[in-house]
């Protein structure tokens, strides 16, 4: 039975649309680039933002990492609040708690901006380790921060497959729990979508916070 539980944070815990794609215009504009429609900025949401800038925008890594630093500088005073937590979320993470399940999250986004976002949303107290990447640029892809999460809850070697699971809405999710080796669980509410999630290889995927928790509540 999986005693661990790992949660990503932006699309499934906490929807994070708005201050997300305003942060990546700021970022882009620093530079010269003008992005009016913020539907178009969504799939920023979730991968490394150094990878999107590159690849959106075809900048340079330099210019990247610059566009990374306008982004910040917005995200810490107002980005990170501009944000809602998913109905259901609470109540789940207290009864998984409650059955005894450990949990954590494992986040692409910087630590040091994860831990007040969950603290915003008085959910932090459900998890026992709250792992994001380093503002310096380490520990930034999922197979890494997952790999981090893991080694700090003391899971290792071949007790990682029975005992730990990855949720999240993306393919960097359910990718970087294979390189972990552990169970993927995809969440079709988030922004990665059902193909998304299947093509990349999801072990399950539910498609509500309802559902989500009948299954975690199983495994």
């Amino acid at each position: 039975m999986a005693e661990i539980l790992l949660f990503d944070l932006d699309g499934t815990l906490t929807d994070p649309k708005e201050g997300i794609t305003r942060c990546v215009q700021y970022g882009m504009e620093a530079l010269g680039i003008y992005e009016p429609d913020r539907e178009k900025l969504v799939p920023f949401i979730g991968p490394p933002l150094l990878d999107m800038y590159m690849e959106y925008c075809g900048f340079t890594r330099e210019q990247a990492a610059f566009a990374v630093e306008k982004y910040r500088e917005r995200f810490r005073t107002k980005g990170m609040y501009e944000n809602e937590i998913y109905d259901g979320i609470a109540g789940m993470l207290a009864r998984l708690r409650a059955a005894g399940k450990r949990l954590g999250v494992a986040t692409s986004k910087p630590e040091v901006f994860a831990v007040p976002i969950l603290r915003h949303f008085h959910i932090d107290g459900y998890f026992e380790h709250i792992v994001g990447s380093e503002l310096s640029g380490e520990r930034v892809k999922k197979g890494e921060v997952i790999e981090e999460a893991l080694n700090r809850f003391g899971v290792g070697g071949e007790q990682r497959t029975s005992q730990a699971v990855m949720v999240g809405d993306r393919k960097h999710d359910i990718l970087g729990a294979q390189e972990a080796g552990i169970v993927s669980v995809g969440v079709t509410y988030g922004f990665g979508g059902l193909d998304e999630l299947s093509g990349a290889g999801a072990d399950r995927i539910v498609d509500s916070v309802e559902e989500l928790e009948k299954l975690l509540l199983k495994l």
